[in-house]
């Protein structure tokens, strides 16, 4: 069903942070990060571009906002990749990720997993997020050395999602108990096998659309 465009556009007032983020929402959900500008972000707000700038700031922001994540993980992945290249790249990665679930930011992290599973449209976003801020940051850092990481990266995706479903929703043991460095240990060795095994027999694999 088509929805019916504002009149006009609207200055800042209460509810235009929130009509931006439910416009986000829904053109991320729908598109894809990549696809969806801030123009067409602001007219499906009916409000003025400038305004996503002055709440939001950036396209990312303002991305980070509408799936409210209350932080950006791709700093964290660049840093830990760059330490080092891909050598032992899957330990440190763990350590990482563990630092970041086992951070402040854990139950709103849970909440958003949570929802991804019972929500097919914010299953979406989450995946969205996942191919723009780790895929692309992956891709970026370890490009050179690496060939097709968006395939590579999938694998990583499964470990690392099934870690958080086994270790703080279901709690399983001794998963829930695991220092990272005992994590890093264990499971760093098949990240760094999906970084560096032959992935020829899997054949051409697209990159995702962000």
């Amino acid at each position: 069903m088509a929805r019916t465009k504002r009149a006009g556009r609207r200055s800042g007032n209460p509810d235009t942070k929130a009509e931006i983020l439910a416009a986000a929402r829904r053109l991320f959900a729908e598109e894809g990060f990549e696809s969806v500008s801030m123009r067409r972000i602001a007219s499906e707000a009916g409000v003025d571009p400038s305004l996503i700038h002055h709440y939001f700031g950036s396209k990312d922001d303002l991305f980070l906002a509408a799936i409210e994540l209350p932080m950006d993980p791709a700093p964290e992945v660049a840093a830990v990749l760059s330490a080092g290249g891909v050598e032992g790249a899957g330990g440190r990665l763990m350590k990482a990720f563990v630092a970041i679930w086992d951070g402040p930011h854990q139950e709103k992290l849970l909440a958003v997993v949570r929802t991804s599973l019972s929500k097919p449209a914010m299953s979406f976003v989450l995946r969205q997020l996942f191919e723009h801020r780790i895929v692309k940051t992956v891709e970026d850092i370890l490009g050179d050395e690496v060939d097709r990481v968006p395939a590579r990266a999938s694998f990583i995706a499964s470990q690392v999602f099934g870690l958080v479903v086994a270790r703080y929703i279901l709690k399983l043991e001794p998963v829930a108990s695991l220092s990272p460095d005992e994590l890093a240990e264990t499971i760093g060795p098949t990240i760094d096998r999906y970084l560096t095994m032959p992935v020829e027999h899997l054949g051409e694999v697209e990159r995702p659309r962000m």
